[in-house]
């Protein structure tokens, strides 16, 4: 992948890992904590679980996000950026464009698809 490309990949993943930072501290701002003296029934107990429950389920998936975007913003650091981890050939930029944070080609990802559905 050329130089300009990476440095173009950066930019995106660098905004994706701000955006995500700052919706997690927006999210500790204090709608995670709830007064159980302000609950007052069954109801509103189970509904408010539910609702931390979603939210950290949120959580965790922009957790795992975070740790693709600096595991691709060290690749690009490393120069191989852009590499499938499977075959060793380009990605492709439409499919990074589209998933900045792809580490599979196309055919490796169609590939590990198709043997999970198998297997599922």
């Amino acid at each position: 992948m050329r130089k300009r490309d990476q440095e173009r990949f950066r930019k995106i993943l660098i905004a994706q890992r701000d955006a995500l930072a700052r919706n997690a501290q927006s999210a500790t701002g204090g709608d995670m904590n709830l007064d159980p003296d302000d609950l007052p029934d069954e109801i509103d107990t189970a509904s408010s679980d539910m609702g931390l429950a979603f939210i950290g389920r949120l959580r965790e998936r922009e957790r795992g996000l975070m740790n693709k975007i600096l595991g691709a913003l060290d690749k690009i650091d490393e120069g191989i950026y852009g590499e499938c981890e499977i075959c060793g050939e380009d990605i492709g930029t439409k499919r990074l464009e589209a998933r900045p944070v792809a580490e599979l080609c196309i055919d490796c990802k169609s590939q590990q698809e198709k043997l999970e559905r198998g297997m599922g």
